[in-house]
């Protein structure tokens, strides 16, 4: 008998990412991302799953919500709107542009609203 092999598709794998990040789930979200991921930042370019690791962490274990607004999808790429609150800053909004390849995030590139982060430090 034939084995048959069910591939999530990068829709799939990005919804499950997320949700696990904004639920402040650290390593679950990591075992979805490859050794070798690179990831374009408003703070710079992160290679490597210990450098995303300390890109990630720290966010993603401080905030008070977490929403997902959508995932959008294919099998290689999918772009995921999120909105988040921290202790300091409310509403967050941000997006990710993944690739995935053989069931792993290879390459992120993460964009989000830096204006309230700003205003929160100019104003603390």
């Amino acid at each position: 008998m034939e084995k048959t092999v069910i591939t999530a598709t990068a829709r799939q794998i990005a919804d499950e990412y997320l949700r696990a990040w904004l639920a402040g789930e650290v390593d679950k979200a990591l075992a979805l991302i490859a050794d070798d991921v690179v990831c374009e930042a408003p703070t710079g370019r992160i290679t490597g799953l210990a450098g995303y690791r300390q890109f990630l962490e720290p966010f993603a274990t401080t905030l008070v919500r977490g929403e997902l607004v959508d995932v959008l999808g294919d099998d290689e790429h999918a772009a995921t709107v999120y909105v988040v609150d921290t202790p300091a800053v409310k509403d967050i909004r941000g997006m990710e542009y993944l690739t995935v390849t053989d069931g792993k995030i290879t390459h992120v590139v993460s964009v989000f609203d830096r204006l309230p982060i700003a205003k929160a430090r100019s104003q603390g």
